[in-house]
């Protein structure tokens, strides 16, 4: 609106100025003729008196002015052609006559009250001396009223324009104030918690483009806030299955008096285990909440080869119980950006799962390739195996795709979801496929180089 109103302003203005500048020059231009035309009759007269001048005015035709004044030196009227109220033989002081008895030529324009007035004077000379003056003077309605007729154009076409923008200004406020209500509708809605609110506005302007935004960013809400709930519900579940074994075998100790010391020792042996069990879970949700904080020791270049001999060294005994054969390949100078706990925590819990689950006279191959700009890391068993159906879920939280053998082994349900999201946060990827002729296969991609932001 301000600046519709510059523009209008402009308009009735600017165009006006510059008619009354071409008017005021065109009329200096020829009262100014008229003057010299008068000045040159009158020129050669050595004094001035009412009989030459009205003699020497005789010859020349005046066109264009209203009125034509010749003064002595003094300022006397000598002659006036105006025939009421002429001021033939009194002193005229015009400030124009004034002027150009000074020896000053003088012009002057105003357009006021409906009319254009102009006067011109110039002293009349002889011999380098002056010896009186000429006054003309002009009062024109007729281009002032074209010019008065040009402003009432300009300010009924300005009215015009200025209501037909408010309409429509309001026409598209409204529009987008609908709009914007229905967005902001739909932000208090999912605020307050209504993840199922989505914003729907049609059409293909940038609201539109912002309501598709939000509605993609509720889905992601809707899919966290779905995923926290059942984060919750399972730790709860996983929390609660030791707890109850606990509370059980110990009221079966103090409940019964009569207990044997082998059943007690067997007893608190359960307990330990279940505690244990409940350590390592609490110890997994732990390491996941630090991952999901997004604090992060800084990376270095990690030798894979030693921390894959540690690993194997101590997951031996567990593989030689269930007569399983660890087999390793590393090439020379394997390495991967990340912390050696990193590195550790990936390969133990891929290959505690590979030995766990694996069959009696079973194998584990775990290789480890190097590449110009990433170190592939590849474990593979020959064991019970995944179903396909279940092999892109494997890595959910809490997800087992046996519960009763997964329990039975130890397992949290949490391994391989700290493995993902450890190798996604070095910006690597892990895939899981099935293995030929059984077992399953999950391949690791990790850099092998460190950003320039990460250190030399």
């Amino acid at each position: 609106m301000s600046i519709l109103l510059i523009v209008l302003v402009l308009m009735n203005t600017y165009p006006l100025l510059v008619s009354e500048d071409l008017v005021f020059r065109a009329k200096h231009t020829a009262l100014q003729a008229s003057a010299s035309a008068i000045n040159t009759a009158v020129a050669g007269l050595e004094e001035l008196t009412e009989e030459n001048v009205a003699q020497a005015m005789e010859a020349v035709e005046i066109d264009g002015v209203s009125r034509a004044v010749v003064t002595d030196e003094n300022g006397l009227a000598l002659y006036d052609t105006r025939e009421v109220g002429s001021a033939a033989g009194y002193y005229v002081f015009y400030t124009e006559l004034v002027q150009a008895l000074r020896g000053y030529s003088a012009v002057y324009s105003v357009y006021e009250e409906g009319a254009f007035r102009s006067s011109a004077a110039q002293p009349v000379l002889y011999r380098n001396q002056i010896i009186g003056a000429v006054y003309v003077y002009d009062y024109d309605t007729q281009q002032a009223s074209l010019l008065k007729d040009l402003q009432n154009n300009l300010m009924r076409i300005s009215v015009g324009i200025a209501i037909l923008v408010v309409c429509v200004s309001l026409a598209f406020s409204r529009g987008l104030t609908r709009r914007l209500d229905s967005l902001l509708t739909a932000i208090r809605g999912v605020r307050e918690g209504a993840y199922n609110q989505r914003a729907v506005l049609s059409g293909h302007d940038e609201y539109t483009q912002i309501a598709g935004e939000f509605n993609d960013l509720v889905d992601r809400l809707q899919e966290t806030e779905n995923a926290r709930r059942r984060f919750v519900s399972d730790a709860s579940h996983e929390l609660k299955t030791p707890l109850a074994a606990i509370r059980l075998l110990t009221d079966s100790i103090l409940q019964n008096e009569n207990i044997d010391g082998a059943t007690v020792r067997e007893f608190v042996s359960d307990i330990g285990q279940e505690a244990e069990r409940l350590s390592r879970i609490t110890e997994d949700l732990l390491r996941l909440t630090r991952l999901d904080s997004g604090v992060a020791e800084t990376p270095e270049r990690v030798e894979i080869s030693p921390v894959l001999e540690r690993v194997v060294k101590m997951l031996r005994p567990v593989a030689d119980e269930k007569d399983v054969s660890i087999v390793t390949a590393c090439s020379d100078g394997a390495a991967a950006a990340a912390t050696p706990g990193e590195i550790h925590q990936i390969l133990y819990n891929l290959m505690e799962n590979a030995v766990k689950y694996n069959r009696r006279g079973g194998f584990v191959r775990v290789s480890v390739d190097m590449g110009e700009e990433t170190s592939t890391i590849t474990v593979e068993d020959n064991g019970i195996g995944i179903p396909a159906e279940d092999l892109p879920r494997v890595f959910e939280r809490f997800y087992r795709v046996d519960k009763a053998r997964s329990r039975a082994a130890g397992g949290t349900g949490l391994g391989l979801s700290i493995v993902r999201d450890t190798v996604s946060r070095r910006g690597g990827v892990v895939r899981a496929e099935g293995a030929p002729g059984g077992g399953t296969r999950f391949i690791v991609t990790l850099p092998c180089r460190l950003g320039e932001e990460e250190g030399p």
